[in-house]
């Protein structure tokens, strides 16, 4: 497994977290950041995926 896999997986909890406590405390910065770090861990995952599958 990649570590852009493992770095990926680690920033979309990351950003789940922060869009959740954004939600809770109705900050609509920390919300958009939790959505951003989401989307930027989803990516890096593709990316280590992507670097694993050529490998094979």
């Amino acid at each position: 497994m990649d570590k852009d896999r493992i770095a990926g997986a680690a920033k979309q909890t990351k950003g789940a977290i922060k869009e959740a406590a954004g939600k809770a405390l109705g900050d609509a910065k920390l919300v958009a950041d939790g959505k951003s770090d989401k989307v930027e861990g989803k990516v890096q995952n593709a990316i280590g995926g992507l670097k694993d599958a050529l490998r094979k």
